[in-house]
């Protein structure tokens, strides 16, 4: 290749001062392993933000405007499930029970736990089962409970095991497992929705939500045309999740606090490795210029400077991700309970940065080195 000469050059004479190579590195290695860092701790409390929508995995919700969580749903009209299964174009439609409820295990302990009323009929939206027979669920008292991060402050129940749900008796008949855990570290039970507003207090309304399915993709459009006409908001899966993620976003001190903390890892990452390439130009100035002397061109100065600085961008960014992928796997064995993970999104934009950082490297070298002239450098 025409540039393989001056970029072996370039190689030799950043590995070749290893203090400042290794302080590269290392800038830009922490710099990417707090970035990703962060952003992977806001996808993860992101993901488990709309577990209950996952989990469910209905086609369709249909809410009260004010819902911004799927926890805390707003009741909805028992006419309204009617309505909207004489709907055209909706295949069925049934309802669903999202509330909050205190249990009293058997050591005394009382413990907080989400509970989820299923349709009686068709159980829509039930988990996978462990352990037990989903058929038990229609037996007295029956409730299903969740093996996930947060079984363990039910004190490990067994089928069979008792508890007492507002002076009710409630039986665990079967252990599941889901796709997503929960937020805010409260344990989760299943159970039939008559089961669940007769357990649990509430309004004269007892619907959280309303879960259908249309006929087809086209007819999502006029079912949320006709359920928009009696005051209520139809959302797609889809739409639902993106809806809690612009919420978490944008409405809580969530975003801001993880934004500023990615902004403050990027300007460190870029004053440490601006700092460290630009002292490591002025130390080589007299190689540039010995470079220039012989013939070199500007321009070949300006590919090296460039393949220097890219050579050490993309070597920090993959060690960062490697600490990254590291250190949230450790904690992940360590702690059942922690929500960062890695997407390509968090990838795809500390690449950016790290471009970016590259890139400002690279101009504070390249002016430098620009600038020398090889009579100055022979005559110092």
């Amino acid at each position: 290749m025409k540039y393989t000469g001056i970029f072996r050059i370039g190689f030799k004479l950043l590995v070749n001062d290893k203090a400042k190579f290794s302080a590269l590195l290392i800038g830009i290695t922490f710099a990417v392993f707090l970035m990703v860092q962060m952003m992977a701790m806001f996808s993860g409390i992101l993901n488990r933000a709309h577990s209950t929508v996952t989990n469910i995995g209905a086609q369709i919700w249909i809410m009260d405007p004010a819902v911004t969580t799927p926890t805390s749903s707003v009741p909805l009209p028992d006419y309204l499930l009617d309505a909207v299964r004489s709907m055209d174009g909706v295949r069925y439609a049934v309802p669903l029970f999202v509330g909050g409820a205190q249990l009293k295990l058997n050591s005394g302990t009382i413990q907080s736990v989400n509970v989820i009323g299923l349709d009686d009929s068709s159980l829509f939206g039930r988990p996978e089962l462990e352990q037990g027979n989903i058929k038990d669920i229609f037996a007295d008292n029956s409730f299903i409970v969740v093996d996930d991060v947060e079984f363990s402050k039910l004190e490990n129940p067994k089928i069979g095991t008792a508890f007492e749900l507002n002076d009710n008796r409630g039986v665990i008949i079967g252990i599941a497992k889901v796709n997503s855990n929960g937020l805010n570290g409260i344990p989760t039970m299943y159970t039939t929705y008559n089961r669940a507003i007769q357990y649990i207090p509430s309004t004269r309304f007892t619907m959280s939500y309303i879960l259908a399915e249309a006929k087809s993709r086209a007819d999502i459009a006029s079912i949320k045309q006709k359920v928009a006409r009696f005051g209520y908001v139809t959302r797609t899966y889809d739409e639902f999740n993106q809806y809690v993620s612009d919420y978490y976003t944008y409405q809580t001190g969530i975003g801001t606090n993880i934004l500023l903390m990615t902004i403050i890892s990027f300007i460190v990452g870029l004053s440490i490795s601006g700092q460290t390439f630009y002292t490591f130009v002025i130390e080589n100035l007299d190689k540039f210029g010995a470079l220039k002397a012989i013939g070199t061109k500007g321009r070949d100065l300006v590919y090296m400077i460039l393949f220097m600085a890219a050579f050490t961008s993309l070597t920090g960014y993959g060690l960062g991700i490697g600490l990254v992928t590291l250190v949230i796997s450790i904690a992940r064995y360590r702690l059942p309970n922690y929500a960062a993970m890695i997407t390509f999104w968090n990838l795809e934009v500390a690449f950016f940065m790290v471009i970016i950082i590259a890139g400002i490297s690279s101009y504070v070298g390249v002016r430098k080195v620009l600038k020398i002239e090889p009579f100055d450098i022979f005559r110092g």
